[in-house]
């Protein structure tokens, strides 16, 4: 499979125009309307559907705008709070799409109703595509504004059991900055340390920080390493749970920034 995301910024929000079947194409969280419909003008493409991860404004923002000029079919975890939602969608529900099918991950923490979306790889032996929103970004996880801690915890350990080469699109540029605090909690860590200054040279270049992978993730994402014997003693919580570790985590990178 070879990947064909499109990735378009609006401030630090990305969404993801992604092409199937020639000239069709379905749309991740779109911000901004207009930019994906100059995208699709560009291109010659027609959307025919817009996958919304969760209920917030800036992932949602164009959703009036793209129905109306398009007709696209709207699908979303949250028809009360996602207006338009055509279909609404829970865990393990399946999208076909294309020579392929998008299987729905329920990811409860940042809101109470997110959800992501994993692009399974038509062939075997090629990656496949998870669309993670505000739950998992590129070296951190969004905050758990409508659920404890552990909530989102759970959630994220649902995507780091994908497999290792999926490719992760995420909702917000916060990489740099992710690393920059990861490197409080593992100062030592020369993964961490080489994955900032690839960013920021990439940023300097004008390039996003996406597309990450599952693997990468495991290794260098401090929140998914709650159960490292050195994230734990750099927190002082050599015998706590994951989930203690996790949201002593998520408090530290709230202070931080």
């Amino acid at each position: 499979m070879v990947d064909k995301t499109i990735v378009l910024t609006c401030g630090d929000n990305y969404i993801y125009v992604y092409p199937y079947d020639g000239e069709n194409t379905l749309v991740v969280d779109p911000s901004d309307a207009s930019l994906v419909l100059d995208i699709l003008s560009q291109q010659h493409l027609t959307l025919t559907t817009v996958l919304v991860t969760h209920h917030h404004g800036d992932h949602t923002g164009g959703l009036r705008q793209l129905k109306s000029r398009t007709r696209c079919q709207v699908i979303s975890p949250d028809e009360q709070r996602i207006a338009g939602t055509d279909r609404v969608v829970a865990h393990g529900d399946i999208l076909p799409y294309g020579d392929g099918q998008i299987t729905v991950i329920a990811t409860p923490g940042h809101t109470r109703t997110s959800v992501c979306y994993y692009r399974e790889p038509p062939t075997r032996g090629e990656p496949g595509i998870v669309w993670t929103g505000d739950t998992l970004f590129v070296g951190g996880c969004g905050r758990p504004m409508e659920s404890d801690a552990h909530v989102l915890w759970h959630s994220l350990m649902k995507l780091a059991a994908l497999p290792d080469d999926t490719l992760v699109y995420c909702g917000h540029d916060y990489t740099a900055e992710n690393c920059e605090f990861a490197l409080t909690i593992k100062p030592d860590s020369q993964l961490i340390r080489e994955q900032l200054g690839k960013v920021q040279q990439m940023a300097r270049q004008g390039k996003s920080s996406v597309p990450s992978t599952v693997r990468q993730e495991k290794a260098m994402n401090v929140f998914l390493r709650a159960e490292d014997p050195a994230v734990k003693a750099a927190l002082d919580m050599a015998d706590s749970e994951p989930e203690q570790v996790f949201a002593e985590l998520r408090r530290r990178k709230n202070l931080f920034g």
